[in-house]
């Protein structure tokens, strides 16, 4: 199966490049089915709805004293939302601020210093503009750069941009802070299903867990009526932190069958369930499909940090979740053979999860 992930089937196109060469359309590579298009100029949700957002003073790295309701609203979040912002979080605003603005500077290099970390399908690290390798498929209105972080064996500097100045070292404290904050969340979560406070991170693999960073770049667009940042889909692996643009919106959820636009707090980041929690929860967490949304006026970019299992563990629902009444959902499946189908055919929806399930409990 591998073999087949030597190579892009076909030659790579930056959208930066369409964008900036001032084109008055989309290209049709670019133009989604009509029923997968956003409605842009009719909101589909009113101002008043938005995703919970909940402050977390009172929660470290040693101590959990957020407050019942605060964990309540957590518990709800996991359960109805899959998605919540979060503040007080512990990672300092100047930090957020330098990470974003870095990577906004390094997507404006000259295109040769970016095509210099032009990433393969085998392994996605590094400058990309697609995901999936089917060829002729619809593309989204995005380049991204992709980069590991944990396990330690996985991390290389080599594949991280040299330039702009300081980017390594910035990218190096962000993900340093962004671990701690994961598993600060990973301890509420699991307390919230009634499991001792580290029992999903050892689910996970403990300290030998999985953790890469995604930089969305997306492009303004001549026709953003047309197309999508980023298409429907859950994220495949355990919980996903990101760091908004602060600035434009882009990042829609789905909620009883309608797409609501987050608006993003200042200096919060987002926190969504991916489908390996989902799993270990036995569907009381629920990862949730999301999308991105185009804008003819404004760049956006995002950083979206993967807090994953270590990727050769056996993931399953956890024992204590599972009984008479509420059987074992999923079979056992490693993160390395659940995140190859998002890697050959692209963002799907709800597709993969779904079709993981148990035919008796279908």
């Amino acid at each position: 199966m591998m073999s087949s992930l030597q190579d892009w089937p076909e030659p790579i196109i930056r959208v930066q490049s369409l964008s900036e060469s001032g084109l008055p359309m989309v290209p049709d590579r670019y133009v989604k089915p009509l029923s997968d298009r956003p409605n842009i100029h009719q909101p589909e949700s009113g101002d008043d709805v938005n995703i919970p957002l909940i402050d977390l003073t009172g929660l470290s790295d040693d101590e959990n004293e957020l407050s019942p309701t605060t964990m309540a609203r957590i518990s709800s979040a996991c359960r109805e939302w899959g998605f919540f912002q979060v503040v007080n979080h512990g990672v300092s605003p100047g930090l957020m601020d330098r990470a974003r603005e870095t990577w906004r500077s390094f997507f404006h290099l000259p295109m040769e210093s970016k095509q210099a970390y032009a990433n393969s399908p085998k392994t996605y690290e590094g400058y990309g503009s697609r995901l999936g390798i089917e060829k002729g498929a619809i593309l989204d209105w995005s380049d991204y750069y992709f980069l590991h972080f944990l396990p330690l064996t996985l991390k290389d500097y080599n594949k991280w941009p040299a330039s702009p100045v300081s980017c390594r070292e910035v990218i190096d404290e962000y993900g340093k802070e962004l671990v701690k904050l994961g598993g600060r969340i990973m301890k509420v979560l699991s307390t919230n299903l009634g499991l001792k406070q580290d029992q999903l991170q050892n689910a996970f693999g403990g300290d030998n867990l999985g953790a890469c960073l995604r930089v969305n770049f997306y492009p303004k667009c001549p026709q953003p009526d047309l197309t999508l940042g980023l298409s429907s889909h859950s994220d495949p692996g355990g919980l996903t932190i990101l760091l908004p643009d602060h600035q434009v919106p882009g990042l829609q959820v789905r909620k009883d069958g309608r797409w609501i636009t987050v608006k993003p707090a200042s200096h919060a980041f987002i926190v969504n369930i991916g489908d390996q929690v989902q799993v270990l929860s036995n569907a009381n967490y629920k990862s949730v499909e999301h999308r991105v949304i185009v804008n003819s006026g404004m760049e956006r970019v995002s950083l979206a940090f993967f807090y994953n299992p270590k990727s050769d563990i056996p993931i399953k629902p956890v024992e204590e979740l599972v009984s008479e009444d509420k059987p074992a959902l999923y079979p056992p499946m490693t993160f390395d053979e659940y995140r190859l189908f998002i890697r050959l055919n692209g963002p799907k929806g709800k597709s993969q999860v779904e079709s993981l399930k148990s035919p008796r409990c279908q």
